[in-house]
């Protein structure tokens, strides 16, 4: 939801205005994650003599074009040519939860007038009311809506009441008492040149930049005295202060990160567990972010930061605490080196980034099957649940759980998944599994499916799951994300990054890995192998089909030019096409802000054909598989009410051409992947009526990429 970002330099020099540049560039390779606001606090000093600075905080509603614009009148206060060798700016941009979209509600969050201590913060603080009377009750005086200023007002209250802390005891004392899900940054004017950082249930990054090779893959993580374990509450609330439990298991998928030989320029301390930068001068950069798309054009060396590590860097040196230890935790966080290119985060020729990703499924789709699928021998492997595979066989039942388009992803494959697995597989919305507190067992296998690893909902049923025993699986897009790292073994899906926040081909990647699973469920079942060669076959041939289907771009802008004007459109179909209608539905509801339903076929007696008259739109899927007879028969019941349906058929199928008003046609394939290439079509409608409407396709309005709260 919203962005942090945040760049200390340490005896690197940097103007200003080049720190100003560096901290707008990484917020809007966070524009994509949505928001309504967007702000920057910087030192304001203009005078290289003064070694302690005041904060300048700007903050703007609206893009961050417009907080870019503040920043430039602001030249008459700030001195754009002055120099730091050391320097940590921070910047957000802001997802309104608590307090309407505005400048005062807007991040950094001020701990008072002086802005001795301001705050970045992605998540929901959900005692804050109870610390807020607490702080009213002190003394302090709030100027907005906000859960995160109660964050900044509480770390000035513990810094003016305890004696000689360092500013990372100020934090650790702070998160003590607070509950809900968080990331945050801190900076203060009393440690100036200082960073902390830390997050509990929402995802936060370090990259580390400096002149020489790393020569370290890990980090030490230190641990707090005994006494801090029993901190007393500074806050009176109605419930215990909420700390995570959760152990912090590895993903066993080898392609989930790409440990580092290399060598980390940052030395072990003697005294204590911080690493120092090394070489003749010492220089390194850190970048602090809420996903890697906002660094990796610095770097591609990152640490990704576990529920409750504080990360503290003094001068120059950078170090994680923790405040107490659990059971079979981790002790160490790896130096991870991203496989992710700056070109792949970039428009390039396309007007928007959906555009773009609409058409890489070509490339996709071939990235998501290399080096897993054998075309010659019919063998696929993924090697990130292989080594559990006897355990999957042996389980009771099958568990999809995801939100959006990673759920319907489940549910295209899940008639598939049922034929070559032959046990029960249950296809779950993440939110409703968990308000059913659902029952789940040792002897089940539950997947996850995620783009971004980090959606709220899901990670909650992961941990619900994990915690009755259950076999975890992570299928996510995202390397080092939460749902990855928490997984006991997963599939990358190796899409590549998406940008846009209506996801294309993160779902046809998705489809294809658990059709993947599905064929290596059944490779040693003969009554099944020459069904499983069909489908290896059939995925083969994909790429090309998907390439067939894109050249009919024109002629789908066509078609969209006669509905974006309409206020509601259906899309109907069943069997394996079900699936795609209600994908195609949700990405013209998310794109055009058109009423949009997916109706099931079979059910259109049962109601919405209630609905269908000559002035209603209707999209229809009917492509050559054993459901075509039943199809054809509700292609049919809405010509009798007068409807004018477009078909998305089959190349060449003369009978469904006839009786449609519009027809769409697409290549036939094997009846479980046909829903890959008929969501193309209906993913290019969607775009081009949003086009039509001169809407912004990859930020739709109260929606985000990566959904980190409930």
């Amino acid at each position: 939801m919203c962005g942090i970002f945040a760049y200390l330099n340490y005896l690197v020099p940097a103007k200003r205005e080049e720190i100003l540049r560096i901290l707008i560039k990484g917020l809007q390779r966070l524009e994509y994650r949505g928001y309504d606001s967007a702000g920057v606090a910087i030192d304001s000093s203009n005078n290289a003599e003064d070694s302690v600075s005041d904060i300048a905080i700007i903050k703007k509603r609206g893009k961050v074009k417009a907080l870019e614009e503040e920043i430039a009148a602001s030249t008459q206060s700030l001195d754009f040519d002055r120099e730091f060798n050391c320097h940590i700016g921070i910047a957000h941009t802001r997802w309104a939860t608590h307090g309407e979209p505005s400048a005062c509600n807007s991040h950094p969050q001020r701990s008072d007038p002086n802005n001795e201590f301001v705050v970045i913060h992605n998540g929901i603080i959900t005692n804050y009311k109870d610390i807020k009377t607490f702080l009213e009750k002190k003394g302090h005086v709030f100027e907005s809506e906000t859960d995160t200023e109660t964050i900044a007002k509480l770390i000035k209250h513990i810094y003016d009441t305890k004696n000689e802390v360092n500013f990372r005891q100020l934090v650790e004392a702070v998160i003590q008492q607070l509950e809900g899900a968080f990331s945050l940054v801190f900076k203060s004017k009393h440690f100036p040149g200082e960073c902390v950082a830390t997050r509990r249930g929402s995802p936060l990054l370090i990259g580390v930049k400096t002149r020489y090779k790393l020569s370290a893959d890990h980090f030490p993580v230190c641990y707090s005295k005994a006494d801090h374990d029993h901190r007393p509450n500074l806050i009176p609330t109605t419930s215990e202060p909420q700390t995570s439990d959760k152990t912090n298991e590895k993903s066993k998928d080898a392609r989930h990160s790409d440990k580092s030989t290399s060598n980390l320029a940052l030395q072990r301390s003697d005294s204590t567990t911080e690493f120092q930068p090394i070489g003749p001068n010492r220089e390194v950069e850190y970048f602090f972010a809420s996903d890697a798309s906002a660094i990796i054009e610095h770097t591609n060396q990152v640490i990704y930061l576990e529920d409750d590590d504080v990360a503290a860097v003094s001068e120059g040196a950078l170090s994680i605490h923790r405040i107490k230890r659990s059971i079979d935790e981790s002790t160490v966080r790896e130096v991870i080196t991203l496989k992710m290119e700056i070109q792949q985060i970039m428009k390039g020729s396309f007007s928007s980034f959906m555009q773009k990703e609409i058409f890489e499924q070509t490339e996709s789709v071939v990235n998501t099957m290399r080096g897993r699928v054998n075309f010659e021998t019919n063998e696929v492997v993924l090697g990130g649940i292989k080594d559990y595979m006897g355990e999957i066989k042996r389980c009771r039942r099958l568990l999809f759980i995801a939100c959006g388009t990673s759920y319907h992803s489940a549910v295209a494959t899940r008639q598939l998944l049922e034929e070559l697995t032959e046990l029960p597989v249950m296809v779950e919305l993440a939110s409703d599994f968990l308000d059913r507190s659902t029952p789940v067992f040792r002897d089940d296998v539950c997947f996850f499916i995620s783009q971004s690893g980090e959606t709220a909902d899901t990670l909650m049923a992961l941990r619900y799951c994990k915690g009755r025993g259950a076999l975890i699986v992570g299928i996510t897009n995202t390397v080092g994300s939460s749902i990855c790292r928490e997984s006991h073994c997963g599939v990358h899906i190796n899409a590549g990054p998406e940008i846009g926040v209506a996801s294309t081909k993160a779902y046809t990647s998705q489809f294809i890995s658990l059709v993947m699973f599905g064929l290596m469920m059944s490779d040693d079942r003969l009554s099944m192998q020459q069904r499983r060669k069909e489908i290896i076959q059939g995925l083969q041939k994909l790429p090309e089909q998907i390439k067939e289907v894109l050249k009919t771009d024109e002629k789908i802008h066509s078609l969209s030019q006669e509905l974006y004007q309409q206020k509601s459109l259906l899309v109907m179909g069943r069997g394996y096409n079900y699936a795609t209608c209600l994908e195609g539905a949700l990405k013209i509801k998310e794109l055009t802000y058109m009423h949009s339903e997916g109706i099931l076929a079979g059910e259109l007696k049962h109601g919405p054909l209630a609905l269908v008259d000559k002035a209603m739109p209707v999209i229809m899927i009917i492509t050559r598989d054993n459901l075509y007879p039943k199809c054809m028969n509700a292609l049919q019941q809405v010509k009798a009410r007068h409807g004018q349906p477009v078909v998305i058929c089959n190349e060449g199928d003369e009978e469904t051409i006839r009786m449609a008003y519009k027809c769409l046609e697409v290549p036939l394939t094997v009846d479980c992947l046909q829903g890959i290439i008929s969501v193309i079509p209906l993913q290019l409608v969607s775009y081009h009526i949003a086009t039509l409407r001169n809407l912004d396709v990859d930020c739709p309005r109260n929606l985000a990429k990566s959904v980190t709260v409930e």
